[in-house]
């Protein structure tokens, strides 16, 4: 039907439109419906502009929740995600999606600890309740392994590390760079899955070493370290899947790259889509952190 009415409004100023309406056996009434249609701007194009803006500023990974928060904490513009999710469907916008991972477990273990954190992922002070975890990542030919550390006041990265070998020492050096960065001393517990590397004696003399009190999860129950999976899960959601890599130096600048922008332009989740480290630094200068520690680093 469309096409009739581009044809009238090609010639109209050659033959008459009623004339050619009787030809295509159209009503007038539904070309000047259609013509006017036509000569109205699309009110969606402006917010259609800065929605992909954001999009394509965000690696194509910003669904129609995190656009919308987008909007309005850094905006200041008010928007009902309604039409934020009509317009991205309209247009074709649509976020990467995650794989789901599937989750193992083993039996035998040297050391096993008490679940600790019990999904209290809130943590009002640094320093309190790190989490760790390790995860693999292809390369050309195998994988490498990334061991990441978290605070989970303010879900800072503290420290990562990228291995050829998942071994414990990838653990152990992964927690100490994040123990004598941040000069801890007492009170810090540290939760893990119940890997082979956590359960070791090694990891169990670090944290000896250290004053640190492990945690760790039940066999199978990945929820109590979903901050530290959903971290890996957004860097290879909308980071390492999306690349290919030929070895370990690669993978690492990737991971750094993406490390060093997450916690400055990546809305967190949890804490109300603000800056991850809005939360680690606010409760830094609320505490007075000037007091002189002379932490037992060895």
């Amino acid at each position: 039907m469309s096409l009739k009415y581009r044809v009238i409004e090609r010639f109209k100023d050659k033959y008459s439109i009623s004339e050619m309406c009787k030809l295509f056996e159209v009503p007038r009434s539904s070309y000047y419906a259609w013509r006017k249609k036509q000569q109205t701007e699309d009110r969606d194009q402006e917010t259609a502009d800065q929605i992909r803006e954001i999009w394509n500023n965000s690696r194509q990974t910003y669904g129609c929740y995190r656009i919308w928060k987008y909007f309005r904490e850094k905006l200041n513009i008010q928007i009902n995600i309604k039409k934020i999710r009509r317009i991205m469907r309209k247009y074709g916008i649509s976020s990467v999606i995650r794989r789901r991972k599937a989750y193992t477990y083993h039996k035998n273990t040297a050391y096993k600890y008490q679940n600790l954190l019990n999904r209290q992922f809130r943590q009002e002070s640094p320093n309190t309740f790190w989490v760790t975890d390790i995860t693999y990542i292809p390369i050309t030919k195998g994988f490498v392994y990334l061991c990441a550390v978290m605070d989970l006041c303010g879900r800072k990265v503290l420290s990562w590390r990228v291995g050829n070998d998942m071994t414990t020492t990838l653990v152990t050096d992964t927690v100490r760079e994040a123990v004598t960065k941040e000069m801890v001393t007492d009170g810090l517990a540290l939760h893990s899955d119940q890997g082979s590397q956590y359960t070791s004696k090694e990891y169990f003399d670090l944290t000896q070493l250290y004053h640190i009190t492990p945690s760790m999860s039940r066999p199978g129950c990945p929820y109590d370290n979903a901050a530290m999976e959903n971290f890996f899960g957004m860097l290879k959601c909308e980071c390492l899947n999306r690349m290919q890599f030929a070895n370990l130096d690669e993978v690492e600048a990737a991971v750094k790259t993406f490390a060093d922008e997450l916690h400055a332009i990546n809305p967190d989740l949890i804490l109300g889509y603000m800056p991850a480290h809005h939360g680690w630094q606010a409760e830094v200068l609320n505490r007075n952190l000037a007091t002189d520690k002379t932490p037992a680093i060895v």
